[in-house]
C-alpha cells in the first residue's frame, strides 16, 4: 500500500469540501471580528480580577462577544464551568422547575448527562430528584419523528423544554444540520409558541456560517476546549440566548438574585477571547482532518460517518471497524502522532459516565479538548471510533501516516 499515494487521491476527492469548510470559516471570521469591533475589546479586558467581581469588565464584555458572535440576545460565558456537560445542566435545571418535562426530540442524550438528568438513576441534584423529567422520541433514519413528537407535545402540558442534541454522542447518524434544526423548531413551536427550544451546540460551533440561535433555539450550550475555544481556552464553557432565560440560568450558576454581576477570576481572560478569535479557522482545521480521514477509510472499505463530501454540522468522524483489534489499533496510532504524551499506550477504562469500557487517544496540551486530534469510543459492538479535531491539518496528514500503518500491521 503506497500511503503517500492514497493520501494525495483522497485530497483530491475533498477538494470541493475543502473550499466548501474555507469559505465557512471567512464567514464566521467576519462575524467573530465584528463583535470585537462593536465591543471595543483592548488589552484591558484581558485582566483578572478577585473578590466577588462586581463591574468586571472583561468578564461582561466576553459574555456580549460571545452572545454576538452566536446570534443571541445574551450568554454566560465562564471558566467556572466544568465541561460541556456541566454547561448543558445549567441550561435544563436553570429553566425548569418541579413538574416539568423536558422532551428530546433526538433520543437519550450523550452518555455523561444520563446521571444528570437521572436517566441513570436518581443520584443527588439530578433532575429527576428535584421531579424534573426527561423523556426522549428516538430518531428514525437519521431524522426527527415529528408525528411522535407532536402528539407528546399535545398531549402533556408538562412539556416546558425541547431538548436537541446537535452532535451523535455515540451513536451512529449524522449531526443535525442547521437547516434541520429550523424545521424542528418551526414545528414544535407552531403547536406550542411558549415552548423552550435548547440546543446542545457542542462540537456544532462555526461548522455552518449561522448558528441555532440564528434559526429559533431560545438556548444553546457548549465547552470552551471545544470548539469555541480555538484550542486557546484551558478550561470553560458557555451557554447563550434569550436574555431573560441567562439570567435565570445565571441564577442556578452563581446565586439567585446576584446571577452575572459576580464571579471573579484570578488569571487573564486573554485565552478565551484569544481563543475564540482563533475558533473558526481551528473549526476549520478540524473539518479538514474529519473530511480526509473519511475519504482515506472510505477508499480501504471501511464504513464512516458522515461521508466525504456530505454536509457536515459537527466536526466529528466516524469509523467503524469489524474487531476490536483494529479499533484498538487506531486509537495507539492516533497517540502516537500525539504531541504530548505520544509514548502513551490507551487502554480501554471504566470511565466515569458511561456504560461501557471507553478507549481515548488524547495526546492534548489541554486535558480533554476535542478541537486537538483526538479519538475515542466504548468497546462494544460495532466497535467504532470517533475522531474530532485537529489543530493543523498537517497534523491530520501525519497521524493518518501513522494510523494507515498500524492498520496494515494489525491486518
Amino acid at each position: 500500500m503506497n500511503i503517500e499515494k492514497l493520501i494525495a487521491e483522497a485530497e483530491e476527492r475533498c477538494s470541493s469540501a475543502f473550499r466548501a469548510a474555507e469559505k465557512t470559516s471567512l464567514t464566521c471570521t467576519e462575524r467573530v471580528l465584528n463583535a470585537f469591533a462593536e465591543h471595543r475589546i483592548s488589552a484591558r479586558h484581558f485582566a483578572p480580577t478577585e473578590g466577588y467581581g462586581y463591574d468586571d469588565a472583561g468578564r461582561d464584555a466576553l459574555d456580549a462577544v460571545f452572545a454576538d458572535a452566536l446570534f443571541a440576545e445574551d450568554a454566560l460565558v465562564r471558566p467556572q464551568i466544568a465541561n460541556g456537560t456541566h454547561a448543558i445542566f445549567l441550561a435544563l435545571s436553570g429553566v425548569t422547575e418541579p413538574g416539568d418535562t423536558i422532551l428530546s426530540l433526538t433520543g437519550s442524550p450523550y452518555d455523561t448527562l444520563e446521571s444528570a438528568v437521572g436517566i441513570a438513576g436518581s443520584i443527588p441534584n439530578s433532575l429527576s430528584r428535584f421531579g424534573i423529567r426527561f423523556e426522549s422520541v428516538p430518531m428514525k433514519n437519521d431524522r426527527i419523528d415529528f408525528s411522535t413528537a407532536g402528539d407528546r407535545i399535545r398531549n402533556d402540558p408538562s412539556v416546558k423544554m425541547i431538548y436537541l442534541q446537535r452532535s451523535r454522542g455515540y451513536s451512529w447518524r449524522k449531526a443535525l444540520t442547521i437547516d434541520l434544526i429550523r424545521e424542528a423548531i418551526e414545528y414544535v413551536k407552531s403547536i406550542r409558541s411558549d415552548l423552550i427550544v435548547f440546543v446542545d451546540n457542542c462540537y456544532g460551533e462555526f461548522t455552518e456560517e449561522t448558528e441555532p440561535t440564528a434559526v429559533g433555539a431560545d438556548l444553546i450550550a457548549g465547552s470552551l476546549i471545544k470548539n469555541c475555544g480555538g484550542g486557546i481556552a484551558p478550561t470553560g464553557g458557555y451557554i447563550a440566548g434569550r436574555k431573560d432565560l441567562i439570567e435565570a440560568v445565571s441564577f442556578r450558576q452563581t446565586v439567585p438574585g446576584c446571577g452575572k454581576e459576580i464571579g471573579s477570576y484570578a488569571a487573564s481572560y486573554r485565552p478565551f477571547y484569544q481563543g475564540l478569535f482563533l475558533a473558526p479557522h481551528t473549526v476549520l482545521q478540524c473539518l479538514k482532518s474529519a473530511i480526509l480521514f473519511s475519504a482515506l477509510f472510505e477508499s480501504l472499505g471501511y464504513e464512516t460517518m458522515p461521508h466525504a463530501n456530505d454536509k457536515r454540522s459537527d466536526i466529528i468522524q466516524s469509523i467503524r471497524f469489524e474487531r476490536e483489534e483494529q479499533m484498538v489499533a487506531f486509537m495507539r496510532s492516533v497517540q502516537a502522532a500525539a504531541p504530548v504524551d505520544s509514548f502513551v499506550v490507551p487502554e480501554a477504562w471504566d470511565m466515569p459516565g458511561y456504560s461501557d469500557p471507553v478507549i481515548m487517544a488524547a495526546g492534548t496540551f489541554v486535558q480533554g479538548a476535542t478541537t486537538e486530534l483526538s479519538a475515542d469510543g466504548p468497546i462494544r459492538r460495532p466497535y467504532t471510533a470517533y475522531l474530532q479535531g485537529a489543530l493543523t491539518y498537517e497534523h491530520a496528514v501525519i497521524a493518518a501516516k501513522k494510523v494507515l500503518s498500524a492498520l496494515i500491521t494489525a491486518h
